[in-house]
């Protein structure tokens, strides 16, 4: 029996913080899926909405409930569903798209134009119940744990970045050592990087990022990545650059430490009014990608299949909790020492 009403943790007013609430539980319409949700892991853009940043305030148009990566049940099907069924264990992908476009009609869904977010333009993940087109409804492997499924969508992010170009055989330097900077490793690491270099300013997501797999990692504040270049013979500068930060002085000594015809993924975004040296660009004949969300769906087949291979994403995952308790998460994921941080939403109280 699917209750009239749900919690949700709701971005209910402008201004720092999240509220924990009694809502409606959204009732699926045609060729829509009602999911009991399970678990959910806190983004980075979670955080963004929680602190009510700039980009908030200009974004998000509160009552809206937040959340976008996580793992549950099918709980109902809407009218034409035929694909799934009940009980079926499934996360989604996070972008709804409309599929009429010039991109979607293309197979290029990622570029949609008209793009909307879950729990940025409508409501999300962060409650009891979710309910989403069938076309963006994920079926997993139930052997994989769902606490690692949780955190598909920002695994997504990395599966998209770190695989824009080849890889195999290369020297890769990672910027940003957040979750999908670590995530990111694991990925070269299984795609056959020779050297992975991984700069942050943070030791403890610096320890992290050497588990998945890294060669060498640098504490911008201490070390040199110049040096961590000799000591592993990396000579004529990186092949591939993963730029996760969003650091602009980070983006500029990519550019620098790139070998010439190097190519460079951007998922980082730079703040307004970033330089760079289009020298470094220009003459060293750099390929520049943006990445956007993951490519629909080719991103997600291969996400899971390297998992199937055998990556282990769980030294990324460091924190769980009650969702309940989510003041304690947000405050652990502002903290900056932590990976990814999962709610648990299988139970109405604490065990």
């Amino acid at each position: 029996m699917i209750p009239a009403y749900m919690h949700a943790l709701v971005k209910e007013t402008a201004g720092k913080g999240l509220t924990l609430k009694q809502v409606k539980t959204p009732v699926p319409g045609i060729g829509e899926v009602l999911i009991k949700i399970h678990k959910t892991a806190i983004c980075g853009t979670d955080v963004h909405i929680y602190n009510w940043d700039a980009w908030s305030q200009k974004t998000i148009l509160p009552p809206m409930t937040i959340g976008h990566e996580y793992v549950g049940e099918i709980a109902v099907l809407g009218p034409g569903v035929e694909d799934y069924h009940v009980g079926q264990i499934v996360t989604g992908e996070g972008h709804i798209v409309c599929g009429h476009c010039r991109n979607c009609r293309a197979g290029n869904g990622h570029w949609c134009k008209f793009t909307k977010g879950v729990g940025v333009n409508r409501d999300g993940a962060f409650a009891e119940y979710l309910c989403i087109p069938e076309t963006n409804v994920i079926a997993v492997p139930e052997t994989t744990p769902e606490e690692i499924v949780a955190f598909y969508d920002a695994y997504g992010n990395a599966c998209h970045t770190a695989t824009m170009f080849d890889v195999t055989g290369e020297d890769v330097l990672i910027t940003g050592a957040g979750p999908i900077g670590m995530m990111a490793v694991g990925i070269c690491r299984q795609n056959g990087a020779r050297r992975i270099v991984v700069t942050d300013v943070n030791d403890y997501r610096l320890d992290i990022a050497k588990k998945m797999g890294a060669s060498a990692t640098v504490n911008l504040k201490t070390q040199s990545v110049e040096d961590a270049m000799k000591s592993l013979h990396i000579v004529e500068g990186f092949d591939v650059g993963c730029e996760m930060s969003g650091n602009g002085n980070a983006l500029n000594q990519m550019l620098k430490l790139m070998r010439n015809g190097g190519k460079v993924a951007l998922l980082g975004i730079a703040g307004p009014g970033t330089v760079i040296d289009w020298n470094d660009v220009i003459f060293k004949g750099l390929t520049l990608q943006g990445i956007y969300g993951r490519k629909m769906y080719e991103t997600w087949y291969k996400m899971m299949a390297m998992v199937e291979a055998g990556l282990d994403l769980s030294p990324v995952l460091t924190h769980r909790y009650h969702y309940t308790d989510f003041e304690e998460a947000f405050a652990v994921m502002n903290s900056g020492q932590s990976g990814k941080v999962v709610l648990d939403w299988t139970q109405k109280e604490k065990a």
